[in-house]
C-alpha cells in the first residue's frame, strides 16, 4: 500500500483504477457493510444486528467473539451480493460506535472481559462520587486560576471538565478496581486497551497493528484535543497509566491491510473513524456552521466549528471531527440516550410490528391526549445530566390506545431534539448553515417533520440515510486515490426531501409543557442517597 496518498494535488494526478471501497459501520444495533462503487452507489450490502448483553441492571455488554463473527460475515456477505472478488476492493473504511472498549492480553490476545457499551451505567457512583470530590474541586479550581492569568483555552475547557457515564474513562476505572486479571496485566505492562476500532484493527491484522484514530480518542474522555495526545491530566488524576492507551494516527491513513488468512487478500485498513463523526463527513458537513442530527439508538447534535474547539458550560462538548494530514476539523456535540432504543423497546411490547407503521399510527392521531413519554433507559444526557432518571409514560387514561402511546414516543424524539438545538443555538455563537438528518429514525417522517416545526428550520434527509457507512467509505476513497476530494464527494451526495416547518411552534407549546412536566417527575428516580 505504498501508494496511499494524503496531498490532494498528488491525488489529483493519480491515475484513476476501477475497483469499489468498503465502508463498514459497527452500530449500537447493528453491524452494516456496503460496497460502493466511484458514483458512491451501494452496490452490495450486509446486515446483522448486534446482540447487547445485559448481565445486571445498567449494565450493557457485547461479546467480542460474536461480534468478530459478526464483522467478518458481513463483509463477505456485501461483497457476494455486489458480485465482485475480495481482490477488486481498494480499500477498507471503519465506523464504530464510540467509547465502547475492551482490554485483551497483549501476548495472548485474549480478551479479559466482553466491550463494555457506552450506554453501561455500572460506574454511575464512580462518576457521582468524582464529580463531588474534593480533588475534582481542587482540580477545577487550580484550572480556573491558571486560565485568570494565562486566558488558556485549554485551562478553561479543564475547568469545566466533568465525568460523565458515556465516557469510557471511569468504566475503565471500575474494571481497573474490579477485575484483578486486568490489574495485574497493567501491572505485569501485558494489557491492550482498545475501542472497538483498535479491537478490530488487532484482529484484522493478527496483532500487527495497534492504534486508534483521533475521532475515536476524542470520544473517551481520555484525550486532551487542545494538544492532539491522551491527557496527562485526567490520567494522573484517576491513576490510568498512559502506556496502556493505544498511539493515535489520522483518520484517514494507512493503518496496514487485513492478514490475507481473513479474506484471501490483504485489503487496505485505509480509514478509522467513529460513528458521529464518520456520519458528519458521509454528509459532506465540511464547512463551519454545517449540522448533523443523527437519530439512531441515540440522537447526536453536532455542528462543524472548524479549526476551533468550542468549550460550553452547558452540554455541548468538543471533539475532533477527523484529522487528514494537515487538516483538523473540530465539532461540539451534543446527544440524547435514548432514541432509537425507545422505539424498538415499544416494538418488543407489540404496539406495532415495524417501525414503519409508526408515522401512520402518529399521523391518525391529532394528539397524544395528554399522554407523555420520557426517553431515559439510560438516564437523561444534556441539558438535563441526571443518569438516575427513569423511563416512564404519564397521562395515562382509560381511553389511551396503543396509538397514542407510539404517539407519545414519537413526540419525545422531537422534544429532545429541540432541546439540544436550543441549547446549541444558545452555547455555540456560530450561525447555522444547513442541517442534514441521518440515522435509522430519520426515515420516521412524523419525527423529521415535528422537529422542523419545533426548531423552526429546513432538514435534509439524505437519499442515502447509512451516512456512517458512506463517511467511512469516502474517507477510505479518499487516502487511495478512488475520489479526488471532498468536492466530488459533495457532487456525489443527494438528497432525498427537505423538511420545511409547516407549523409554528407555539401550536406545540401545551403539549411541550406537560412533557417537561414529566420529564421533571421522572428525574432523579434511582438515586439510592
Amino acid at each position: 500500500m505504498s501508494g496511499l496518498l494524503t496531498d490532494p494535488e498528488q491525488r489529483a494526478q493519480e491515475p484513476r483504477y476501477p475497483g469499489f471501497v468498503l465502508g463498514l459501520d459497527v452500530g449500537s444495533s447493528v453491524i452494516r457493510c456496503h460496497v460502493y462503487d466511484r458514483a458512491a452507489r451501494v452496490c452490495g450490502s450486509s446486515v446483522q444486528k448486534v446482540e447487547n448483553l445485559y448481565p445486571q441492571i445498567g449494565w450493557v455488554e457485547i461479546d467480542p467473539d460474536v461480534l468478530w463473527i459478526q464483522f467478518v460475515a458481513v463483509i463477505k456477505e456485501a461483497v457476494k451480493a455486489a458480485g465482485i472478488q475480495m481482490n477488486q476492493i481498494v480499500g477498507l473504511g471503519i465506523s464504530t460506535q464510540r467509547a465502547t472498549f475492551i482490554t485483551w492480553n497483549k501476548k495472548t490476545g485474549n480478551h479479559f472481559h466482553n466491550f463494555i457499551s457506552w450506554q453501561d451505567l455500572r460506574a454511575v457512583e464512580l462518576v457521582k462520587s468524582w464529580n463531588n470530590s474534593l480533588l475534582m474541586k481542587i482540580f477545577h479550581s487550580s484550572c480556573r486560576v491558571l486560565h485568570f492569568f494565562t486566558r488558556s483555552k485549554r485551562l478553561f475547557t479543564a475547568s469545566l471538565f466533568t465525568f460523565t457515564t458515556q465516557q469510557t474513562s471511569l468504566r475503565l476505572v471500575w474494571i481497573l478496581q474490579n477485575l484483578t486479571e486486568v490489574q495485574k496485566a497493567v501491572e505485569e505492562e501485558n494489557c491492550c486497551f482498545g475501542t472497538i476500532d483498535t479491537w478490530l484493527l488487532y484482529k484484522l491484522t493478527k496483532g500487527s497493528v495497534y492504534a486508534t484514530d483521533f475521532s475515536n480518542a476524542s470520544t473517551t474522555g481520555l484525550f486532551d484535543p487542545y494538544k492532539m495526545c491522551w491527557s496527562g491530566m485526567i490520567t494522573s488524576l484517576i491513576s490510568i497509566p498512559l502506556s496502556l492507551l493505544p498511539p493515535v494516527r489520522d483518520t484517514s491513513h494507512n493503518f496496514g491491510s487485513v492478514d490475507e488468512e481473513i479474506f484471501g487478500v490483504p485489503i487496505p485498513i485505509v480509514a478509522l473513524v467513529a460513528d458521529q463523526q464518520s456520519a458528519m463527513f458521509g454528509e459532506c458537513c465540511f464547512q463551519t456552521g454545517d449540522v448533523k442530527l443523527t437519530m439512531g439508538t441515540g440522537t447526536f447534535l453536532d455542528i462543524n466549528t472548524g479549526n476551533s474547539l468550542q468549550q460550553t458550560t452547558g452540554g455541548f462538548y468538543p471533539l475532533i471531527g477527523w484529522k487528514i494530514g494537515q487538516e483538523v476539523v473540530c465539532l461540539a456535540e451534543s446527544n440524547a440516550g435514548d432514541t432509537g432504543t425507545a422505539i424498538k423497546w415499544a416494538q418488543q411490547l407489540d404496539l406495532f410490528t415495524d417501525a414503519a407503521e409508526t408515522e401512520k399510527m402518529a399521523k391518525s392521531l391529532e394528539d397524544s391526549e395528554g399522554v407523555c413519554f420520557v426517553p431515559s433507559f439510560s438516564g437523561l444526557q444534556a441539558p438535563l445530566n441526571d443518569p438516575w432518571a427513569c423511563a416512564s409514560f404519564m397521562g395515562l387514561k382509560p381511553s389511551t390506545s396503543k396509538y397514542h402511546l407510539v404517539r407519545a414516543i414519537l413526540e419525545s424524539i422531537a422534544f429532545r431534539n429541540k432541546q439540544l438545538y436550543e441549547m446549541m443555538k444558545k452555547e455555540i455563537h456560530i450561525p447555522v448553515r444547513k442541517i442534514r438528518a441521518d440515522g435509522g429514525v430519520c426515515k420516521n417522517g412524523f419525527v423529521m417533520q415535528m422537529t422542523s416545526d419545533l426548531i423552526n428550520e429546513n432538514i435534509d434527509r439524505p437519499a442515502d440515510i447509512d451516512m456512517s457507512c458512506l463517511g467511512a467509505a469516502s474517507l477510505a476513497g479518499l487516502a487511495v486515490g478512488f475520489w479526488t476530494d471532498k468536492e466530488e464527494l459533495k457532487k456525489l451526495r443527494q438528497s432525498e426531501v427537505v423538511f420545511k416547518p409547516q407549523k409554528k411552534c407555539q401550536e406545540y407549546e401545551m403539549s411541550l409543557e406537560n412533557w417537561a412536566k414529566a420529564v421533571k417527575r421522572s428525574m432523579n428516580w434511582y438515586n439510592k442517597t
